[in-house]
């Protein structure tokens, strides 16, 4: 019997290698699908100053622009969001159809707070939106994005009546006075109003609210304008 042991010895030790062969091979897999899908956390929130937030967004809307968006597992993302949002920056932007938040800034599900009116205007109910985006969920950066071509700055060049439609088109009304006399017709000059209503709303959220404005002296909270091009796809961020 004896000389079986080196036969046996050499199976066994087969065997062992075998095994952790099979195991190696197996835990990276185990690994990714323990890992689960990235969203924002806690963590990932507190990390983030405007600053790095407002770099986030540059650099998910360039991915966007040359067709290299994330690969992303939307149910997967409804599953590890359930529990809460940690949402790193809240968007004011027009409800044109053209301009979908999540889509242009290449972002998923808790990624951003979208607020979304005709015109980016602001109004007592965006205020207090954004105060509970910031002051509350912990967001880090409010953009007021625009866009080429808006409609609704067209109406309010136009001076336009429509039932609840006339009074929103007057809160643009001061942008086009501060950009002079032109027309809807000229898209220069609607461009040129829609980026001067983004300022006029940016001066409103910083007058009107106190809670934000306070947050923005401390530095917690970073405010940007930006106008998104429906032609190109591009997010220009006006300057400070």
């Amino acid at each position: 019997m004896r000389g079986a042991e080196p036969t046996t010895y050499l199976f066994v030790v087969t065997l062992l290698v075998a095994f952790s062969s099979s195991a190696f091979a197996q835990t990276p897999t185990d690994a990714t699908a323990k890992k689960g899908p990235r969203v924002q956390t806690a963590e990932s929130q507190a990390a983030l100053t405007p600053a790095s937030a407002l770099e986030k967004l540059k650099k998910g809307n360039a991915r966007f622009v040359e067709k290299n968006m994330r690969s992303r597992d939307w149910m997967a993302k409804v599953s590890a969001t359930a529990g809460g949002q940690y949402p790193f920056a809240t968007i004011l932007a027009c409800m044109d159809s053209r301009a979908p938040i999540e889509l242009i800034f290449d972002q998923g599900i808790g990624d951003v707070f979208g607020i979304r009116i005709a015109g980016n205007v602001v109004n007592d109910d965006v205020l207090g939106s954004m105060e509970y985006a910031t002051k509350v969920v912990g967001s880090k950066l409010i953009v007021v994005l625009g866009h080429t071509s808006c409609g609704a700055v067209k109406g309010s060049i136009d001076d336009a009546k429509l039932g609840n439609l006339t009074q929103l088109l007057e809160k643009i009304r001061p942008a086009v006075s501060a950009s002079g006399s032109g027309s809807s017709k000229d898209d220069a000059y609607v461009n040129k109003v829609a980026q001067a209503n983004v300022s006029q709303a940016m001066k409103e959220i910083r007058e009107k609210s106190p809670t934000i404005k306070e947050q923005l002296d401390a530095g917690t909270v970073g405010l940007v304008g930006a106008i998104y091009d429906v032609s190109t796809g591009q997010v220009a961020f006006l300057p400070d």
